[in-house]
């Protein structure tokens, strides 16, 4: 388990590396360290191959079902993936994330609309909102779920990595784990003991996503630019994770706006939409 008597970086220290500019005024002067651990959290892609207590893993679990859920409706389930052989094909799948072959444990997490239908089979009552809002519903609780596992994980010593490339191939993944209709794949999600120190990712500055009252992004080209520039200075973009560079070329100055473009220049996962009516989810 995590040690909270370790001592925690100063909030400025925090804010720096999570933003790249100075706490703003009026910010508690003492950082709780479970606050300190959810602002200083990275992603872990290196891990340990030592093996994750069973009875570690299902408080875990338990923790994740502690998240909220819209209605008390719980629309999600979590899928542990144990045999070696379905890891192989999920890891052959993936090929340029070995953490998903390293990692002890790994899961997938699932939005869940099929065992609502139950319930109203097993009482006798119409199933009315099986829609989009649902589908909504469902997604939104699977992402509540795994970031409370995330967090309860890291509170205790884990490294995790979410892998949203899982739906890349969302039919043989399905047809892997035995996916009914109503049930469909959020993300899978690597789990063990960090075998290295991981990299804070600088984020958007808070003035660029937090709004009050109305939105209001009449600053975003200014806010973005100064954001580019700080994290270009701190971590620049190596040209291998440069997108679809044989499409824009590798530039000297690839930042994030620039690459966060690029990769929404190209469509990706087009037959979500089809896999997910053609497992029986309506998105009228």
């Amino acid at each position: 388990m995590a040690d909270d008597a370790q001592p925690h970086p100063t909030l400025a220290q925090l804010w720096d590396a999570r933003f790249g500019e100075p706490p703003p005024a009026g910010l508690p002067e003492t950082v709780p360290p479970a606050l300190a651990r959810i602002l200083s959290r990275r992603t872990m892609r290196r891990l340990k191959p030592d093996p994750v207590p069973d009875g570690l893993l299902s408080l875990l679990l338990a923790c994740a079902q502690s998240a909220p859920a819209k209605s008390d409706l719980q629309q999600y389930s979590i899928l542990v993936v144990k045999d070696p052989a379905r890891r192989a094909v999920i890891a052959g799948w993936l090929p340029a994330q070995p953490w998903v072959t390293e990692a002890p444990v790994f899961l997938v997490f699932l939005g869940d609309m099929r065992r609502a239908r139950r319930m109203g089979e097993l009482r006798g009552r119409p199933n009315a909102n099986d829609n989009v809002d649902s589908f909504m519903n469902a997604a939104v609780d699977a992402a509540l779920a795994m970031e409370t596992f995330l967090l309860a994980s890291e509170a205790a010593g884990l490294g995790c990595c979410c892998i949203s490339m899982i739906r890349n191939r969302i039919d043989d993944a399905a047809a892997l784990l035995g996916l009914p209709d109503g049930v469909f794949p959020i993300a899978g999600f690597c789990l063990g003991w960090p075998a290295a120190e991981g990299r804070v990712s600088m984020r958007l500055p808070p003035a660029a996503v937090v709004h009050v009252d109305r939105y209001d992004d009449s600053r975003l080209p200014e806010l973005v630019e100064a954001y580019d520039r700080r994290r270009h200075a701190r971590a620049p973009v190596a040209p291998a994770s440069q997108r679809h560079a044989d499409r824009y070329g590798v530039a000297d100055y690839c930042p994030w706006s620039e690459n966060a473009a690029r990769q929404l220049s190209i469509p990706e996962r087009a037959g979500f939409r089809d896999f997910l009516q053609r497992h029986g989810i309506a998105l009228a």
